[in-house]
């Protein structure tokens, strides 16, 4: 029958040797079940899908053993019955023999099934159910990459499809897996061409595709599409017609756009095994688990198309059809023009595996040694791309990504067409593979420095932001702060004019008479509350009954003395008068009193300076040795800055006294000790402690003065020792009671062991001097 339908012809091209009639002798065979089956969880482009089952788990066929993980993945399914050996790292598929996870089945021999979910009447399915089904059974593209079909048949909805494309062309040599699907199941072709038609809304045209070196699938496709509205589309071979956006130019003349994909010009394109499987998943809930193979070669002693499990080992197919290691000159998976040789025959077939090639090396001989480029530019004609590969080449070898992504590198379909017409026997489509590695992985990489970028300059400004505040704020107190210091300087200037120091406004005195009344109310309320008596308490709740009794009382004193202290300096204030008397302005004003203390210091004698200079310094040497003893108590970093201070204090403390020897040789120079009955208003306890820590001073002071530098390192040696024992006793306590300070404890033991030691090198040097 003469076709009147339109078809276009494509640049470039080629025509290898076909050798397909070899694998079309012996009619499809199912192939054995293989003892064990190897099943990646990666069998599509996308996420890898997650496992569900335990190793030593017994699962059925059909059973799910690996769920999609988001959008872009595929469940994997078991193929026949039996258990869950391992989920380990093993070889897959991959020209680099890499690994990846998989999932090793060992089967039972039975193929018992889990029941299926059929659908007699999936006509009548609405379009969701239908893409469950197909999403559910796991299918992913069986003539390409192996993307997910659930995804491809569920394309935007600003992307309205007006063209269905079943790829039947299969123009790689050797491979006749979809020539004898189409033989033998055109029917399941055409129904499965029907479902996806009404998942794609019922598009205006549909068609299937096939060169015409396949006239028996023709025949049978025109066949079971008789009242239908789907073409067959017969076309001229030629190599490589079955790419995807290559059929589409040949049967619509349309070009898909460089980076886009076919769905953004309204067509989808399907493969014809692909269609088959989404028909047997609709119809009778078959998930994705067996496909036909192509298995040819001369090195096998047979030559056929086999329906063989997936995951099945390709050392058991090869076994399968005798295979003869010593001819073949290599193993192929795919075509001799776009398959890649297989490092290791226990890789498992996959989902994407549509051809098993074992040559001689008469049939398909090692490539020759490539050459320099002649610059010939028969590889541009060859190219069905429309591409430069020899520039492409140029450019891959420099490494010049900007200028290969300029060419359009990702526009090649890695077809092999230049590789095949190269004289100087460039392997070109190498070069292409790895350019297109290096500038994704330069995308990753750049994706990666811009988002670190991002997050750079957005901590840039946030710093920027916080630091613009904390300006503002500095700037308001330093504003604040200048006010005051204004309006105090205005008073204190009012204050000098007037010569005088006004009396407190009436009105100020009566607030903070009511405030101290307050205050007093308040306190005796509490004594009250804290008196009173409990009822069935415990010696606990009694102690800490007289510790509020004890504290509010002290609280009511404090404020009755404000309120006395209040009274009395209102009782007591003069009547205004043109000239203050001098002590009471003395009194009111710092300034006066300090300049008067000064006057009188001046006018005391040599001798009673120094004593009392002597004795100030008494005082303040006994607190500073009591803040060194609790800070050495206490392991604190202060401790040997005070040390230092009582040093110091008792260095000038020697000082002072051998002045005041040297002024009053036969007079006793201590200071008068004062008597604690005038001295000290708070108690004698207080005034006993202070005296006794004084006249300790006082010894110690006397005593050191006294002594020779190796006397006050042995001294201070002998003080470390001490500190550094109760110091390890309290890290021995701390580590027994799980402390959480006990880095702090080790810090501080550490810190005593080196300045021990120090102090000892100190004082045998100086033994070493003496």
């Amino acid at each position: 029958m003469t076709q009147l339908i339109k078809v276009w012809d494509i640049p470039g091209g080629v025509h290898p040797p076909e050798n397909k009639a070899q694998s079309l002798i012996e009619p499809l065979t199912p192939l054995a079940i293989a003892p064990q089956l190897i099943l990646p969880l990666n069998q599509h482009i996308g996420a890898p899908a997650k496992v569900l089952v335990e190793v030593g788990q017994a699962v059925l066929g059909g059973e799910l053993l690996a769920e999609a993980d988001g959008v872009f993945s595929a469940h994997v399914h078991a193929p026949t019955s039996g258990t869950v050996a391992a989920i380990v790292e093993h070889v897959v598929p991959h020209p680099s023999g890499m690994t990846d996870t998989c999932i090793i089945l060992d089967t039972d021999g039975k193929d018992n099934w889990q029941p299926l979910d059929e659908a007699p009447d999936y006509q009548n399915l609405d379009k969701t159910a239908l893409l469950a089904r197909v999403r559910a059974a796991g299918i992913a593209g069986l003539g390409g990459a192996g993307f997910p079909t659930a995804v491809k048949l569920n394309p935007r909805a600003n992307q309205p499809i007006d063209t269905l494309i079943i790829n039947g062309t299969e123009c790689e040599p050797y491979i006749t897996a979809d020539d004898i699907l189409m033989q033998n199941r055109a029917d399941e072709v055409i129904a499965g061409t029907q479902i996806l038609s009404k998942l794609l809304g019922e598009p205006g045209r549909v068609v299937i595709g096939v060169e015409d070196n396949k006239p028996e699938a023709i025949s049978s496709l025109r066949e079971a599409a008789k009242g239908t509205a789907i073409e067959v589309v017969s076309f001229p071979t030629k190599y490589p017609s079955g790419g995807e956006k290559q059929l589409i130019q040949i049967l619509t003349g349309r070009e898909v756009p460089a980076g886009q994909i076919p769905a953004s010009i309204g067509i989808v394109c399907q493969n014809v095994g692909t269609t088959a499987a989404v028909y047997r998943a609709v119809r009778f809930g078959e998930p994705l688990v067996k496909r036909i193979t192509t298995v040819v070669g001369e090195a096998l002693d047979t030559q056929r198309n086999v329906e063989v499990l997936l995951g099945t080992p390709i050392r058991f197919v090869l076994e399968q059809h005798g295979f003869n290691e010593k001819k073949a000159s290599r193993l192929v998976m795919g075509g001799p023009m776009m398959g890649f040789s297989l490092p290791d025959t226990s890789v498992p077939l996959v989902k994407t595996t549509n051809c098993i090639l074992a040559p001689t090396r008469k049939e398909l001989p090692p490539p020759s040694p490539a050459q320099a480029c002649i610059r010939c530019g028969m590889c541009a004609e060859a190219c069905p791309a429309d591409l430069l590969p020899q520039q492409l080449f140029w450019y891959a070898q420099s490494e010049d990504l900007e200028k290969l992504e300029a060419h359009n590198l990702f526009d090649c379909i890695e077809c092999g067409a230049c590789s095949f017409v190269c004289p100087s026997h460039i392997p070109l489509v190498q070069y292409y593979r790895a350019a297109k590695g290096e500038i994704r992985q330069h995308r990753i990489d750049k994706e990666k420095s811009d988002r670190s970028r991002r997050r750079f300059e957005f901590r840039k400004e946030r710093i920027a932001k916080e630091e613009a505040e904390k300006e503002a704020k500095r700037l308001a107190r330093k504003k604040a702060a200048e006010e005051a210091k204004k309006k105090l300087a205005e008073q204190k200037a009012a204050s000098g004019d007037a010569k005088t120091a006004p009396a407190p406004a009436p009105a100020a005195d009566e607030k903070q008479r009511a405030k101290l009344e307050r205050l007093v109310a308040a306190a005796e309320d509490s004594l009250k509350q804290a008196q009173k008596p409990l009822e069935d308490a415990t010696d606990e709740q009694r102690e800490k009954q007289q510790a509020r009794i004890k504290q509010a009382d002290v609280k009511l004193k404090a404020a009755q003395d404000k309120l006395a202290s209040l009274g009395a300096a209102t009782s007591a204030q003069p009547a205004p008068t043109d000239k203050p008397a001098p002590a009471k302005a003395a009194a009111d004003d710092p300034v006066s009193a300090a300049i008067e203390r000064a006057k009188a210091k001046v006018a005391m004698a040599p001798e009673d300076k120094l004593r009392s200079s002597l004795e100030s310094l008494y005082k303040r040497l006994a607190k500073a040795e009591e803040k060194a003893r609790e800070a050495r108590e206490q392991d604190s970093d202060k401790a040997d800055a005070l040390e230092q201070g009582v040093s110091k204090l008792k260095e000038k403390i020697a000082s002072t006294q051998k002045e005041l020897d040297e002024l009053t040789p036969s007079s006793v120079a201590e200071p008068t000790p004062r008597d604690p009955a005038t001295s000290d208003t708070s108690g004698g306890a207080t005034a006993d402690a202070a005296s006794s820590a004084i006249e300790k001073a006082k010894a110690r002071a006397a005593a050191m003065s006294t002594m020779s530098a190796a006397d006050k390192l042995r001294n201070q040696v002998d003080s470390l020792e001490a500190r550094l024992e109760k110091s390890r006793a309290r890290l021995s306590k701390a580590e027994a009671e799980n402390d959480e300070n006990i880095d702090a404890f080790k810090a501080g033991v550490e810190k005593l062991e080196v300045k021990l030691a120090a102090t000892r090198e100190q004082l045998a040097q100086q033994n070493e001097q003496a």
